[in-house]
């Protein structure tokens, strides 16, 4: 109350009039009620942000996780009440975690469909989050070591694991080949997304462009489902592929949970049938992604076990159904016969297709399927090889969502633990300097991460000023005792589709947003993603705008790139947007 006193005491005070009366200042109560209002919206922001942080982060649970290990010697329990003790605290754990997704996702609805995904993705998490009682503290403190110590090997030498002997000329051939295609398809896997990518791409005449094809009347002959009243994702598609109205066969942009939209074109430049998948840009979609248990996918000629991501194999069959039952593909080949069969999309449009490819080969045999930044956790081992010869991944630099599976999930778990476990430095000094880091850079020789000849008698030690981080006999604790194997027993490993482009910075030269990149292309093997890398640009180098002004610069660079300079659309190379 004071500090307001103070505040009107000095403000300027009311005027005489020729009257003698006082005559108040109005545009100084004016401004005072706007510093209030201000004030009391922006403590009801804080409010409503503090309280979702709470139902996200708080555990009801507490130190009760440590039920979920105890043994039946340990308290001399039968094996009855053990068993109840067990199934109770999975359904607390599950039904938490439920609680908490149906609460961030309420504006979505309640379907049948839609509580099915809540019940997989709250039994996913709760199975992960089980065995450590970490706060976000923790796991920032843990995040910035494990970056610092990630540089430090990467300084050292490279930690991708690439084709040591250097490709012949057929491999460097086909490199080139398939990079010229990629840039070129990459355009349609953005296009995908319809009107958001193309406004924040083309910030300045974009709402111009599209708002010229929103007033004309006429519209494609080609099927649109979905909601695209104003024409407005349909026009940024046209203005993004320099298609035309009569190019395109069918479009989609009905959006559900393991219902994603997809447009089918036809592209008389590479006299292609494209199928192009749009990737991650709905509530609904998140969930398609996170619903990342395995699921059988049946496939003729493949010996071992086929599996792929449950919510991303959901979506392709959605997509196949529309395709062939709907008569689709017929429609378009009875168009273009002599055309051939290409499905592309990024990120989850990228997984989708994947397995899309997959389904689809036995009817079309030369089919190809180019996927762009798709998600690590995708086939298992068998499907993976088999997807080599008519898929091919592409990927920049540092990217998460190529890394990202239950099994990597769980080795970054365990890597943060084991990285706190044997930091004996405060929590605040990491924060700190790990601020300091992220933001102005620095040697990270300069903050020892590990103690020297740390081992097991570490784990009894106060960790960060935190107590038992770790829940005894848990499989945490186990692995970090027993050496932190690399696989994890309790989730099946799964690989990325076919074969595998990585491009990386060879060179940047610049400030920020006004830097000239130079990138590299070469072959790589699925088991260089086979952990995350922290890293700022483990975000931005999966955005659709980073890939595809990656693929134009090395055509550029490269000789006789007709498809990547005569595309009609160029994205800005300092753009960056979040999708998935």
């Amino acid at each position: 109350m004071s500090a307001w006193l103070s505040i009107f005491q000095s403000s300027p005070g009311p005027s005489w009039g020729q009257s003698g009366c006082r005559i108040m200042d109005f545009s100084v109560i004016k401004q005072w009620v706007h510093v209030i209002l201000l004030t009391v919206i922006a403590s009801w922001i804080i409010m409503l942000l503090t309280t979702i942080a709470v139902i996200i982060v708080f555990d009801p649970l507490g130190r009760k996780k440590a039920l979920y290990f105890v043994t039946d010697e340990d308290h001399n329990l039968e094996s009855s009440q053990s068993d109840q003790l067990l199934y109770n605290f999975k359904k607390t754990a599950t039904k938490v975690w439920e609680t908490r997704i149906r609460l961030l996702c309420c504006c979505i609805g309640n379907d049948n469909d839609n509580r099915v995904a809540f019940s997989s993705i709250a039994e996913l998490f709760s199975s992960y989050f089980a065995d450590t009682d970490l706060v976000a503290s923790d796991i920032a403190a843990g995040l910035t070591l494990l970056h610092q110590e990630q540089d430090k090997i990467e300084r050292s030498q490279d930690p991708d694991e690439v084709l040591s002997e250097s490709p012949s000329h057929p491999e460097r051939d086909d490199l080139e080949v398939e990079l010229h295609k990629a840039a070129h398809y990459m355009q349609f896997a953005a296009a995908a997304y319809g009107w958001p990518l193309y406004v924040y791409s083309n910030p300045l005449t974009g709402l111009c462009k599209l708002c010229g094809e929103c007033c004309q009347s006429r519209r494609a002959q080609s099927d649109i489902v979905g909601g695209d009243h104003l024409n407005c994702h349909f026009g940024s598609i046209l203005q993004t592929t320099g298609l035309q109205y009569r190019d395109f066969i069918h479009i989609s942009f009905h959006n559900r949970i393991y219902e994603i939209p997809f447009f089918v074109a036809l592209d008389h430049k590479t006299e292609a049938i494209l199928v192009a998948v749009r990737g991650t840009l709905s509530l609904q979609d998140v969930l398609t992604d996170l619903s990342a248990d395995c699921e059988n996918l049946h496939t003729d000629g493949v010996d071992g076990d086929c599996f792929s991501h449950k919510g991303i194999s959901q979506a392709a069959s959605y997509i196949y159904r529309r395709l062939i039952n709907d008569g689709i593909l017929n429609q378009a080949f009875t168009v273009a016969p002599e055309y051939k069969l290409v499905i592309v999309g990024h990120s989850l449009g990228a997984g989708a297709a994947s397995v899309l490819a997959v389904q689809l080969r036995s009817s079309f045999p030369t089919l190809k399927c180019y996927a762009f930044s798709p998600p690590g956790g995708l086939f298992s081992k068998a499907l993976a090889d088999f997807s080599k010869s008519f898929i091919i991944s592409i990927i920049v630099g540092k990217d998460l969502v190529p890394r990202l599976s239950l099994p990597n999930m769980e080795d970054l778990k365990c890597r943060i633990l084991r990285m706190l476990v044997n930091c004996n430095r405060p929590k605040y000094r990491i924060l700190l300097h790990g601020c300091w880091y992220e933001i102005f850079g620095g040697s990270p020789d300069g903050f020892p991460t590990e103690l020297d000849g740390g081992n097991v008698a570490s784990l009894t030690q106060p960790l960060l000023a935190e107590h038992a981080l770790l829940i005894p006999k848990s499989s945490s604790y186990n692995t970090l005792t027993e050496g932190s194997p690399t696989d994890s027993p309790r989730y099946p490993p799964l690989y990325l589709p076919g074969k595998v482009i990585h491009i990386t910075e060879d060179s940047r030269a610049g400030w920020l947003c006004f830097s000239d990149v130079k990138y590299n292309a070469r072959w790589s093997k699925e088991t260089s993603f086979s952990s995350i890398y922290i890293s700022p640009r483990m975000i931005t180098d999966h955005m659709p705008d980073i890939v595809l002004s990656a693929l134009r610069s090395l055509c550029q660079e490269r000789s006789g790139c007709g498809p990547c300079q005569t595309t009609p659309q160029t994205l800005r190379t300092n753009q960056r947007f979040f999708l998935f």
